[in-house]
């Protein structure tokens, strides 16, 4: 019996050494045009969905209307649209160079089988390893309340937010590096 721990402990130690050796080598694909390793989809999905089966089912106080829809459609233009796209508009360059690449939200069902409270999720606290950022910094509550409803409803949206949605991109003003002193 002893001989037999002695050798499942070996064991683990192996495939440990292994994964260490995998990794710290330069072994595992870690470029964006890389392929994905063995089971890396199964497995963040896996954590994803576990996530968000312990997480408490919140409820939006933002009222479902076309004023917070096309509120939402702004928010969604300025921080989401330059990787998740807008409707009958091509993949961003952005968005062609991520990987995993970024669900396209405006095509097909998008996230319109998902609850508004799992996008609301997602959009506050982001998505480790899939370049999905958390935005709990950055937008307010009813901001994120507006996108992910826009989202969870994006095939019942009014007229007049697919109209908005598919106008121009909003304008987004450079950033200039302020200009070195020569020598």
């Amino acid at each position: 019996m002893v001989k037999f721990a002695v050798g499942i402990l070996v064991g683990i130690l192996l495939v440990m050494a292994g994964g260490y050796v995998y990794f710290s080598h330069g072994f595992a694909p870690v470029a964006t045009a890389d392929s994905p390793m063995p089971f890396e989809k199964k497995f963040a999905h896996m954590a994803l969905d576990a996530r968000l089966d312990k997480e408490k089912k919140t409820v939006s106080t933002v009222p479902l209307d076309e004023d917070n829809y096309l509120a939402g459609a702004e928010v969604y233009k300025q921080h989401c649209a330059v990787c998740h796209g807008l409707p009958g508009k091509e993949k961003s360059a952005i968005a062609e160079g991520m990987f995993p690449p970024p669900p396209q939200l405006f095509r097909g069902t998008g996230v319109t089988d998902d609850p508004a409270w799992e996008s609301y999720w997602k959009a506050q606290n982001g998505i480790r390893l899939t370049g999905m950022p958390g935005f709990k910094a950055r937008l307010t509550d009813a901001q994120l309340w507006q996108v992910a409803q826009l989202l969870a409803n994006a095939d019942k949206i009014p007229a007049s937010v697919k109209s908005s949605l598919a106008g121009d991109e909003p304008k987004m003003t450079p950033v200039v590096p302020p200009l070195q002193k020569q020598p």
